[in-house]
């Protein structure tokens, strides 16, 4: 049995505005096996990126983690102090940012901010780090790296932006790497070539990776297992595979079935009715509720806990899909 490099357990995170506080991650729990990719799906707003920068401890007011623990390792980095974070942050653990343009520093050159990481995490002199820093450009394909090196971010197109930061992110050899939607902004072909940039890289450095996204696709062609969120809360953990041809949760079958098929012409696209509530209007139980056509009275009122219904995949719903 493989075992866990990342533990979240019960984690809890909590924004506090004028219209009162609300979870906008609530109370979930998963493990990421070493060498494993876990991709983590759901609508905008569900809580994917929110769960990312609170593994990272970037959340910043007015939101706050108010429960929970997240293991890395075996160390709870939510009980670590901010300076014993840092040693680990871009070191051990890295992430790749949805925005590399806003991300990234405007005004200081590529290779001085790769630089910045190296020299933090790693013993080495400033010009092995300029070294080590080109390696990284010409590992994510960046052509004339010691080029690149003196550019600055406005200077790249939009890939090798984000081919620049997945080298910034993998400069210092983390074990465990967060990708939070690192293809949204780019086309189609750029798209794949990143996708099989990180998959390449993560089979040569043995890294576990989290893969947030919204699009089916991508996770059908990154993940080993699949975690889909909705309203702060798990929904459906499972493989890859399973997942896609044996959805279980309401919200998961409605997902996959609302997706186009190639080579079938329909007159109208299948859509999920209804929308998602306000964080503050999410109802006390199952936060699908609303837009389910599988929802029991009991499904207002209590929070379906996180059941197996065969090894490996775990479903939170009262009257999941037979």
């Amino acid at each position: 049995m493989s075992e866990a490099l990342v533990e979240v357990k019960n984690l809890e995170t909590t924004f506090f505005s004028k219209a009162g506080a609300f979870k906008a991650v609530n109370n979930i729990s998963y493990n990421i096996n070493k060498g494993e990719t876990l991709g983590i799906v759901g609508e905008s707003g569900c809580g994917k990126s929110v769960t990312s920068f609170s593994l990272m401890r970037l959340i910043e007011k007015p939101g706050r983690i108010t429960g929970g623990e997240f293991k890395l390792a075996g160390r709870d980095i939510l009980k670590m102090s901010q300076g014993q974070v840092e040693d680990i942050r871009g070191g051990e653990m890295a992430m790749i940012f949805q925005e590399p343009m806003t991300a990234l520093n405007p005004v200081l050159t590529i290779g001085k901010q790769i630089d910045e990481q190296i020299l933090r995490h790693k013993k080495v002199s400033v010009a092995e780090s300029r070294e080590r820093a080109i390696e990284m450009l010409n590992l994510v394909g960046i052509p004339s790296p010691s080029d690149r090196y003196h550019n600055y971010p406005h200077q790249l197109s939009g890939g090798m932006r984000q081919r620049a930061m997945i080298a910034m992110a993998l400069s210092c050899d983390p074990t465990f790497l967060i990708a939070d939607e690192p293809t949204t902004a780019l086309d189609v072909t750029i798209q794949a070539q990143i996708l099989e940039l990180i998959q390449t890289l993560q089979e040569k450095l043995k890294m576990t990776v989290q893969f947030i996204t919204h699009d089916l696709g991508v996770i059908s062609e990154i993940s080993d297992r699949v975690m889909v969120m909705y309203g702060g809360q798990t929904c459906e953990i499972a493989e890859t595979q399973e997942l896609f041809s044996n959805p279980r949760h309401p919200y998961t079958a409605a997902l996959i079935g609302s997706r186009p098929q190639f080579g079938h012409r329909v007159a109208k696209l299948t859509t999920i009715e209804g929308s998602v509530p306000a964080p503050h209007e999410l109802p006390k139980g199952c936060p699908f509720t609303n837009r389910c056509s599988r929802a029991l009275d009991m499904c207002k009122d209590l929070r379906p806990p996180l059941q197996t219904v065969k090894p490996g995949h775990d479903v939170a719903c009262f009257n999941p899909v037979p």
